[in-house]
């Protein structure tokens, strides 16, 4: 019978020293919650510097107009635009009154910008 022995070919590196320190599943939950807690302080500090001023706006004049039967948004803003921009003032007018669309129904009321001449 025959022997057969191997020779390692690289010497095996010195064992690494482990560190004492060993977090359980709970530590590494405090650990997480701390680091999470920590970034979200940061961020609300940051954020902290993005607020209004203390003092009220002016708001924009406006008048009140009555929808006659057969009148449009467009027919509206077109009367108000002296600038002859009709889809700023339809902007504008769809932004005053919150409405989600240009379809408009006779008796409704409107509050347009005042026009400035």
């Amino acid at each position: 019978m025959s022997t057969l022995s191997l020779s390692p070919a690289f010497a095996p590196a010195a064992a690494q020293r482990r560190s004492t320190v060993r977090l359980t599943r709970r530590g590494r939950l405090v650990v997480f919650l701390t680091s999470l807690f920590l970034a979200l302080a940061v961020a609300f500090v940051l954020a902290g510097g993005a607020v209004g001023t203390g003092e009220a706006g002016q708001p924009a004049p406006t008048q009140i107009v009555q929808v006659a039967p057969g009148d449009t948004l467009w027919g509206i803003a077109s009367d108000i635009a002296t600038d002859g921009d009709v889809r700023a003032v339809m902007t504008e007018i769809e932004r005053l009154n919150a409405l989600e669309s240009a379809g408009l129904a006779a008796g409704q009321k409107l509050r347009v910008p005042v026009v400035s001449d």
